[in-house]
Parts: C-alpha cells; structure tokens; sequence
C-alpha cells in the first residue's frame, strides 16, 4: 500500500534499532557464528529484527511490502544455506512469491506474484528469510527515492536529507540495524548511491556475475547488475561466494572466498572529477586523502583520465531514457495490470519522450555502450583499480529531487550528482562504494573502487584493506 505523506516533523538523526537484542550490533556473517554456536536460535534473529523494522519504518519509510508471519514460520524450519535464518529484504523491482511487485510506481496495481523471481530464488537459495520488499524510486529512474503524494524515504543518518536511490528502502534498514543485509540492484549506481549516502558497502558485480530476472536479461545493453548492501565487506564478500557457489558463469573469473587483504601491490587510478561534472571540494578531498593512504600501504597510486569518449554520458541517458519509453509503451503487458501513463512522474514520462525523439540515434547509442567494454578492458590492463567518488556531490536534502519539478531542472540535477556510477553499468565490470568519508555535517560520504570486468576479488581485498585502516563509522556510535 501507498505510504501517505505526513506533516512535516522536526528532522531527526542516527535513526537506528541497534539493542541488546538477538540481532546486537552483528553483522550477517557474526550472526551466522551467533545461531551456529546455539547462542541465538533463527526464530530470536527473526523476530528481533521484525520488532526492529516495526520501530524504525514509521519515520523511515522503507518497507513496501512486508511477510512477517510466513518468515516467523520459515524460521522454525529454515532452509539451507551459510545465511540460514538470517533476515532479510528484497528490493520491490523484483519478484517474490505472494508479493505484488509495485516498481515504485502509482500507475498500475500489481498483484502478488505466483513465484519467486530468478533472483530472489538465489537471494533465498543462500538461507536469507525474506522478511518483505523494499521502497525504490519510480521504477528506479531517480537516485533519490521521492515521490509527488507518497512518504519519501529517509536517510537513516538524517531524515532531512535523501537516502539514495533507487535501493533506498534496502539500504535505510540496513544502515538502522533493522537488518544486516538486504537485496540491491543498480542499472546506474542504484547500489552504490543509496550505500553511499546511508554509509554502507554496495558492490556491484560484473555483468553475468549474479542471476537475473527475465526482464533484465532481455536488455539490449544489459547494464543491469544485482546483489546487497551490507555493513561490513566480509558480508559482502561472503555474499558473492555463496551466489557463486550456485550461480556460476566460467566466462568470469572465480571470486572464491576472500576473506582479507592481499599482500599484492596495486596499480591503483585516481580520479576527482568525472568527463562533465566537477565534484564538491569535500568529495575531492575524500579522495585524495584516500589515495594518499593506499600510497602509504605500498600501492602505486597516479591520477588518471576518465577513458570514455566524451559522448558516453549523452549516449546513457538516451538508452536509461529507453527504459522509460518501453514502460509507457508496454506497462500493461509488462506489469500484468491497467496501466495509466499519465500517473507517472515529470521524470519517467520526460526520459520516454527524450528517447522517442532519438529512435533512429539507439542503433549508434547501443552500438557505442557495449563498445565501452572495449576501452575498459584495456584500460584495466594499466590499471588493477581505479578509486573515485562514488557521488560527485554530498548527499542533498530531501526535496533536491523532488519529482514534482519539471523533468529538465530533475535531469540536469542528476547528471551533475551521478556522475561517476553508470560507467561500470555499461562497461558490465565490477564496482564498490565504501563509507570511507565523512562530510562537514557528519553524514556518510562513499568512494568507489572500480576494476576491470571479473575483478571482484582484486576489489573485495583492497576493500578489507581500507576497511581496517579506516573502519567504517556505526550509527549506533554517533551521539
């Protein structure tokens, strides 16, 4: 259902459910430990974090969808799986069994799917009990999850200000302690946004890495990628090994289980500013300090030129714009329902009407975006990683975005703030953001590491490394 707007209320911050409950401060691999050495049973897990979701979803807006009941009676017999009994959400893009998949929209009613998707099959494959769906942004267009008549969601850290997009719901409970992981998905940055503004790891895999739904294999340019925002990277990294364990493309080279840094050196590129857009001082500060560490750890760490031709931002929003057409043009076919366009926002009917002005420029646009690969792959001969911002700009108030603007003041916003994240979306490689900053106001400020397509592993151990040079700030620590 809808979550009506309420009345403006003072901001509030470090909005988190962290207790001394079954869950405590564990994130999903200690409460694995937790439930195997019989100290906390699946059913505690579960119903501390339902009662932890029931706390914080009325002022953070996150959950679209919830099955508490069918979870309590999953965790008495829970599935196999290393994450058995560890709770959990999918994202509300893709299909789980007895949910309606409402994609952020208010143009049609979905009814609640008969099966799990290819995807929350795996999610649910690796032992997470699905405790619900989460809120997205209008079909995942926006990277900030606001919306014209409905509740926006609220960034944990501050409820003033946007939780990213569009895997907000996911990544605000994850960040409140609700849950310690959660389902993602990220066709622009749509894992990496919301983690970076909520201080969170969201890691997009390379393109093939993680199992899909039908609709999202069938893509031109699949640029697509699933996967979870987590608190720690070693959920991260436990996560990929379990999907890997079940899902495996040989195209890819294997992540195994990466359980800290390695002792290799890196080639490592750093980049401040992306082909268009300059990026906030803070965030370029971030970023050098950053590399001035890595260099202090032996890596070999030079700044770089973005290796895309200058015509790559332009050919993106053109094929995201393609998404949106498709959706107006075949809504009832593709989401089973009545569909009425003119329920959409100024965004999604302003990128349909930008892509059926550039009909004949797609076959070029295409052709253009899977040849990214191309650069990419050669560039990552030089280069192990590249770090970056993961937003060129710090996280905006709720209201920045607000869709009710018109579409050329919200797209020209989001060009400027997303203006690092949909390369890897269309090269298909790996890309990790990290909450290795902070901004002058004390929220979260992430930082991508990027690498070359089958990379994970090069990337999740150069994360462990950050990691523990410069530990992740808690929520529940901030006064």
């Amino acid at each position: 259902m809808p979550v009506p707007k309420r009345p403006a209320t003072p901001a509030r911050k470090h909005v988190h459910a962290f207790t001394d409950d079954a869950l405590g401060d564990h994130d999903a691999v200690g409460l694995v430990e937790e439930i195997n050495a019989g100290r906390v049973s699946r059913s505690e897990v579960v119903d501390a974090a339902i009662a932890r979701v029931e706390q914080v979803d009325p002022i953070l807006a996150a959950v679209a969808a919830e099955r508490f009941e069918l979870a309590r009676k999953e965790s008495i017999a829970p599935t196999s799986g290393y994450f058995s009994g560890i709770p959990g959400f999918v994202k509300d893009n893709s299909d789980v069994a007895g949910l309606p998949s409402q994609h952020g929209s208010r143009a049609f009613t979905s009814a609640p799917k008969e099966a799990d998707g290819d995807y929350a099959a795996a999610f649910k494959g690796a032992g997470i009990t699905v405790l619900g769906k989460t809120r997205l942004s209008e079909y995942g267009f926006s990277a900030s999850a606001e919306f014209i008549d409905e509740e926006d969601v609220h960034n944990a850290w501050s409820t003033a200000h946007s939780s990213g997009a569009s895997s907000a719901g996911s990544a605000v409970l994850v960040a409140a302690g609700a849950v310690p992981i959660s389902h993602a998905n990220d066709g622009g940055g749509s894992i990496r946004i919301p983690a970076a503004c909520n201080g969170l790891v969201g890691f997009k895999p390379s393109r093939g890495r993680t199992p899909q739904d039908k609709m999202l294999r069938e893509m031109p340019v699949q640029i697509v990628s699933d996967g979870v925002v987590t608190r720690s990277v070693r959920d991260t990294a436990a996560y990929l090994r379990e999907i890997e364990r079940r899902y495996r493309r040989h195209r890819l080279a294997p992540i195994g289980d990466v359980t800290g840094p390695s002792k290799k050196r890196l080639r490592i590129g750093l980049l401040t500013d992306s082909i268009e857009r300059d990026s906030d001082q803070e965030i370029r500060d971030a970023v050098r300090s950053t590399g001035h560490l890595l260099e202090s750890m032996g890596h070999t760490v030079e700044e770089v030129v973005p290796f895309v031709p200058g015509t790559f931002q332009e050919d993106f929003l053109t094929y995201w714009a393609l998404m949106a057409l498709a959706i107006e043009v075949n809504g009832k076919r593709s989401m089973g329902a009545p569909f009425d366009k003119t329920q959409d926002s100024n965004l999604t009917r302003g990128l349909a009407k930008r892509a059926q002005k550039n009909l004949a420029k797609l076959p070029v646009v295409i052709a253009r975006l899977k040849a990214s690969r191309i650069g990419s792959a050669q560039f990552f001969r030089q280069y192990d990683a590249v770090l970056s911002p993961t937003l060129a700009h710090v996280t905006p108030e709720l209201g920045w975005l607000d869709p009710a603007q018109d579409y050329e003041t919200v797209i020209e916003k989001l060009m400027d703030w997303v203006a690092f994240t949909p390369l890897a979306n269309a090269t298909g490689d790996p890309a990790v953001s990290l909450p290795l900053a902070t901004d002058k106001r004390g929220l979260p400020i992430g930082l991508m590491l990027s690498g070359g397509r089958g990379g994970e592993r090069t990337l999740l151990e150069l994360s462990y490394e950050l990691e523990e040079a410069l530990p992740f700030r808690r929520i529940q620590d901030q006064i």
